[in-house]
């Protein structure tokens, strides 16, 4: 059985993945210090989880129509699937991004068959049209690396996160293949995977961080990770920047950092590009949202829920990042509390379980070893 850094190599052989072998695949991101608090793992995930529940009940609708409908929301509204109750429920960000954590957690690190397969036998809900289609592909009886996609939405980078936790203690160049291979499985498309080894490089800073770094770390840590990845060129949708082509990470270079530049508010620059599941607007937005609140987690969640349309999954990666970088006891209590650590209809606390069992397999397991 090959290990995931041969079947990367084999599937870069073979032309089967869409992206350029970057110097990244060579890099040891090194491990986590000795002293390094699980609780960052913990913001990370459950920060992602509340990003997920508090857009979900008022995802793709346009920032006009939802402040006229429910204000500035900064609480769980009235969910029909929870009888009206406001309480915090996943979607397809949660879902699929704590069902690889469970399959990890079993599995002792990522097997990318096992993930693909508990992805196809579940219940997805919300499911994007390229996650239907790799699940088509899937139970074709497809092999799981040639279920992917061509597609730049942004299905792949909202269930990202979680790659990086069993590496915590190794910190291996490993990490950037099984991040590669855990992306392509979906997406398989050069500005989808780069955009999600861009983050999870991010991630894996952030939790080492002892502050908020400088505003335009965000960007200039995305563009350095991710040009030497991408391969595509995409066309806004709509927006004032029709006449731009090229890479996501020269959309950062070229319009994202000017515009923080100029002072925009989260409101104003999201209008600009857009704000949809297209990752030509979906990663802007996430970088932009943390370059202006990264300081604030609870500030930054909010801008995501309320200033984008995709605003489940942008408040889920912005929600991760935030998470990591802050940890989990700086996510407002009130939205811990009503977050029911669902991924499923009944499974109450599920969330919570697994990041208990990560914390022992992946950090506390190793750390007993040494003693």
């Amino acid at each position: 059985m090959r290990s995931n850094r041969e079947m990367l190599d084999f599937l870069f052989e073979e032309g089967l993945i869409d992206l350029n072998r970057g110097r990244i695949f060579d890099e040891t991101p090194g491990p986590m210090p000795p002293d390094f608090d699980f609780k960052r793992v913990e913001g990370m995930m459950l920060g992602l989880a509340v990003g997920d529940a508090l857009g979900n009940t008022t995802e793709g609708m346009r920032p006009s129509r939802r402040r006229a409908l429910y204000g500035e929301i900064r609480d769980y509204l009235p969910n029909r699937r929870a009888g009206g109750r406001p309480i915090g429920l996943p979607s397809d960000d949660t879902q699929l991004a704590f069902w690889t954590l469970e399959r990890m957690v079993e599995d002792g690190g990522l097997i990318p068959e096992n993930v693909a397969r508990i992805f196809s036998e579940r219940r997805i809900f919300g499911i994007g049209r390229t996650v239907a289609q790799f699940v088509r592909n899937h139970r074709s009886g497809e092999v799981w690396y040639r279920c992917g996609v061509k597609s730049a939405g942004n299905g792949a980078l909202m269930r990202i996160a979680p790659v990086l936790i069993p590496h915590l203690r190794t910190g291996t160049a490993d990490l950037w293949a099984d991040a590669a291979l855990l992306a392509m499985m979906t997406h398989n498309d050069s500005g989808s995977t780069a955009a999600c080894i861009a983050f999870v490089s991010i991630l894996w800073e952030a939790l080492k961080m002892g502050k908020p770094p400088d505003p335009l770390w965000w960007a200039e840590k995305y563009i350095e990770v991710a040009r030497d990845l991408e391969r595509d060129e995409y066309r806004p949708r709509g927006g004032e920047l029709r006449g731009f082509r090229g890479p996501i990470w020269r959309f950062v270079e070229e319009v994202v950092i000017p515009t923080y530049e100029e002072g925009r508010d989260v409101l104003e620059a999201c209008e600009a590009w857009w704000s949809g599941a297209f990752l030509l607007e979906t990663v802007p937005c996430v970088l932009y949202i943390l370059m202006r609140h990264a300081d604030d987690p609870e500030e930054a969640i909010v801008r995501a829920v309320n200033d984008t349309v995709d605003n489940d999954t942008i408040a889920a990666v912005v929600g991760a990042a935030v998470g990591a970088l802050h940890g989990r006891d700086a996510l407002p209590k009130r939205w811990i509390d009503g977050l029911p650590g669902r991924t499923m209809e009944g499974d109450d606390g599920h969330i919570y379980r697994l990041l208990e069992e990560a914390r022992k397999a992946f950090w506390e397991a190793d750390e007993a070893e040494r003693r």
